[in-house]
């Protein structure tokens, strides 16, 4: 019988969102009248922004042509995107990337779990807790050691720098769950501990676009020295609407550097080694509907599409306030973490709320220990269904 990788038996049973999914099933099989509204997972519902689906057209009769024809692309992401990306993105904050630095994949969640391929197995890992799932449990599956930062409301649920050496460190801001931010100077301590300790940075920035104030940072970048240690993670998903399009990319800059064999090795060729070995690219169309997303149209329909999810935001956090609730986030993110009453279970206010009120949310314990007694609601429903489900849970008698 074949030996397995024993790691995975160290992982939780099965992965937060299919579990939630299955006790929703469960449920509307006994309730099959039930009217339920999803806020759990963070899937967009509003369509594709019109420039993309038009570019999306245009690049599919493309297919159709001999002339104009693609067939295997550029791993990397063709050069029309990387340099749109490259003008849009990091230029508009003073920060200066080659098309050799970008890399565009099928997803952020995939370049999440996969990034960590390239690090010694011993390497020994920090995640936040609460944590978005995939960064702890991919690095579980390959056997590292994993240290957890608690993010309290005490600490406004910001990772503080540790008083142990970590070589391989997981940031998100916006935060997924918490909707918490990071400032300059929070990743500035973080960059100067990396620098310091010759970490990496893994630095998930996928919900960039949601933020609201002006002096919070977009890209690490943004910090002198970042280049030095972090990598950067992007994401059209949350964005654009392009959760079943399916498009991301990754910033691996040429300054980043890891030691294997006695000598420094550049992780950006590294990365470029496994990328191009185990991945074909992203589709033509879809990264021409990704291009779009930077066009004047594309960019005025992606802040509708942000504008009215935060204003879902807006919706949920005011009725929770308006119900007794405390509530995080919301501002310059689209997730609200909801403080629970005292001693109720984050699973049992799950279906509390899914049984009395026919609204699904996710509780925060399955983001990490740090994560009980809070849970996690977001603003990507419709108007109508996010007005509905706030009001449900404004009936609620605790």
């Amino acid at each position: 019988m074949i030996k397995i990788n024993e790691h995975y038996l160290d992982l939780q049973q099965n992965y937060l969102f299919p579990t939630i999914a299955k006790k929703v099933r469960e449920y509307k099989a006994g309730n099959p009248s039930a009217e339920i509204i999803s806020l759990g997972i963070g899937d967009v519902t509003r369509p594709l922004p019109k420039a993309c689906i038009d570019a999306l057209h245009k690049a599919t009769d493309e297919m159709g042509f001999e002339k104009s024809f693609k067939g295997y692309g550029p791993e990397q992401g063709y050069s029309f995107l990387l340099e749109a990306i490259i003008k849009n993105d990091y230029l508009p904050l003073g920060i200066d990337l080659s098309t050799q630095e970008i890399f565009v994949s099928d997803g952020a969640k995939c370049d999440v779990g996969n990034i960590q391929e390239i690090f010694s197995q011993e390497a020994v890992v920090a995640v936040s807790d609460p944590v978005y799932p995939v960064y702890l449990d991919t690095n579980i599956m390959a056997g590292r050691k994993v240290k957890k930062l608690p993010c309290l409301a005490q600490n406004n649920f910001i990772a503080k720098v540790p008083d142990f050496k970590a070589d391989l460190i997981y940031l998100c801001s916006p935060n997924n769950p918490t909707g918490a931010v990071m400032t300059k100077e929070q990743i500035k301590d973080w960059v100067d501990y990396a620098k310091k300790n010759g970490s990496i940075i893994i630095f998930d920035s996928a919900y960039k676009e949601y933020i609201r104030q002006d002096d919070l940072p977009r890209s690490i970048y943004e910090v002198e020295g970042a280049k030095d240690v972090a990598i950067e993670i992007r994401s059209f998903s949350k964005t654009a609407g392009f959760t079943g399009l399916r498009c991301a990319y990754m910033v691996v800059p040429l300054a980043l550097k890891g030691f294997g064999r006695g000598k420094e090795v550049s992780l950006n060729t590294l990365w470029r080694r496994r990328h191009t070995t185990k991945y074909n690219g992203a589709p033509y169309i879809v990264q021409r509907a990704a291009e779009a997303v930077y066009s004047p149209e594309g960019k005025a329909e992606v802040k509708e599409l942000i504008n009215y999810y935060m204003k879902n935001a807006e919706i949920i956090k005011q009725g929770l306030s308006a119900a007794g609730f405390k509530a995080y986030g919301g501002q310059n993110a689209p997730y609200i973490w909801l403080k629970l009453p005292e001693g109720i279970k984050s699973f049992d206010f799950f279906d509390i709320l899914l049984t009395r009120a026919n609204v699904v949310g996710t509780p925060g314990s399955g983001f990490g220990e740090c994560g009980e007694g809070y849970f996690r609601l977001t603003a990507f429903g419709s108007r109508e269904s996010t007005i509905k489900a706030v009001e449900r849970i404004e009936k609620l008698k605790l």
